[in-house]
């Protein structure tokens, strides 16, 4: 169920019916609405199934040795936890029910014991298959720079969000900053312009250092042959979050706000950023910088700030609750941020305020927009290329993939 929503979120519409048909070779698209039914199918069957009494928790984990070990209640959340994203996603359409959100929320992963997390094999001199993905064994971020590959860096956004810059915290300092991004060569946070590269920093002791700590003030891409200096989800053997008790209490919160139920909405985002805080210092605590640990009385200065929490339910809005969520899930759910950026249409004004929920976001125009985008913004990403247009071309021009600005075309779940 997880996988079919993230690929509908992704692509649109998909080969869902005769996805596992042995005997086609060109196959039917069906629509994003019919595979967020699927989902939500999947889920019930799956929470059914894992209800069934005299279930064998040792005889599952055989199965299971990388994400809950067998434990039958974990999973139960974690399936809960997805129908609430699906939910979630319809906040434009008649069919968003704030109710389901909140009930599936509740029902779902509330504790960071609870959260659906990948975990790795991988042992130093071990089989770099076997390693986290953005960990310097694999070097799946560093890459090279010889001008057709773009190697992988904190934007100048999520550095803005956490120390203060952007308009919507403003003179904050998070302290979550340091187990997240980089600093530079100078000892500071600084992210890389969209389309503008690292090159355009200058000094060169202002880029910021790439994920696993290499220096890029001489653009050195090697990869480190251990993970010692590496934090958060960049190291090799650090699980890889997939869903967490934070993100649904940001669900929960964004369902109660726009419920009216200001009093728990403004208690669930609280609780999100708390779990957030507590994830970090539990599971991504280690090769944090002597004096830069979060502390009990840090957190609580950060929360207690009515800058970030307002001191009143009423003065809780959309952008606090999306953007502190976008901060949660930087890294590890760059796929339902987008979903979110996309319910905003990237730009939308908050009701509250007027000003944009993704607030300081500035829409790419001109030169910063492909020719083939013809001034709109990427909704979606196109089918697979080779396979596809080799094979099932007539399909693809049913849905109209075969035209240049395809991608741009407006998902089913981000429209009225």
């Amino acid at each position: 169920a997880w996988s079919w929503l993230q690929l509908t979120d992704v692509q649109g519409e998909c080969i869902l019916d005769q996805a596992f048909d042995p005997s086609r070779l060109t196959f039917n698209y069906q629509t994003q609405e019919e595979v967020y039914t699927f989902v939500r199918q999947l889920c019930h069957q799956a929470i059914e199934n894992l209800s069934r009494p005299g279930i064998d928790q040792a005889n599952l984990a055989l199965g299971d040795a990388y994400m809950y070990n067998g434990n039958v209640e974990k999973w139960k959340k974690f399936a809960y936890s997805v129908l609430a994203r699906s939910f979630n996603h319809l906040s434009n359409k008649v069919q968003y029910n704030k109710d389901s959100v909140i009930i599936y929320c509740d029902k779902g992963i509330k504790s960071n014991d609870d959260n659906a997390m990948v975990k790795f094999a991988f042992a130093p001199g071990g089989v770099t298959g076997t390693a986290n993905f953005m960990g310097p064994a694999r070097n799946n971020l560093s890459s090279v720079l010889d001008g057709t590959n773009t190697a992988i860096r904190q934007s100048s956004y999520i550095v803005n969000l956490m120390t203060g810059a952007n308009s919507a915290f403003p003179g904050v300092t998070d302290p979550r900053a340091i187990y997240m991004l980089r600093k530079n060569d100078n000892n500071t946070f600084k992210g890389v312009d969209r389309n503008k590269g690292q090159t355009a920093i200058t000094p060169a002791a202002d880029r910021p250092q790439n994920f696993f700590g290499v220096s890029q003030a001489t653009l050195s891409n090697t990869a480190p042959g251990n993970d010692n200096n590496c934090r958060y989800i960049f190291r090799n053997s650090v699980p890889l979050p997939v869903i967490t008790a934070a993100e649904v209490k940001f669900m929960q919160a964004e369902a109660l706000l726009r419920k009216g139920e200001d009093n728990n909405a403004l208690t669930a985002y609280r609780e999100a950023i708390s779990l957030h805080f507590d994830m970090l210092t539990t599971t991504y605590n280690t090769n944090i910088p002597a004096g830069e640990e979060i502390t009990t009385a840090s957190k609580n200065a950060y929360i207690n700030n009515t800058v970030i929490v307002p001191a009143t339910p009423g003065e809780l809005t959309l952008t606090k609750i999306m953007l502190q969520k976008y901060i949660a899930l930087w890294g590890i759910g760059v796929v339902e941020t987008w979903v979110d950026m996309r319910r905003f249409h990237y730009i939308d004004p908050d009701p509250e305020t007027s000003q944009q929920v993704y607030r300081d976001f500035v829409r790419p125009t001109g030169n910063d927009l492909h020719p083939t985008n013809n001034g709109e913004l990427v909704y979606r990403v196109y089918p697979r290329y080779n396979s596809e247009t080799v094979w099932n071309i007539e399909e693809l021009k049913r849905i109209g993939a075969d035209k240049e600005d395809f991608h741009t075309k407006k998902m089913w779940f981000s429209e009225q």
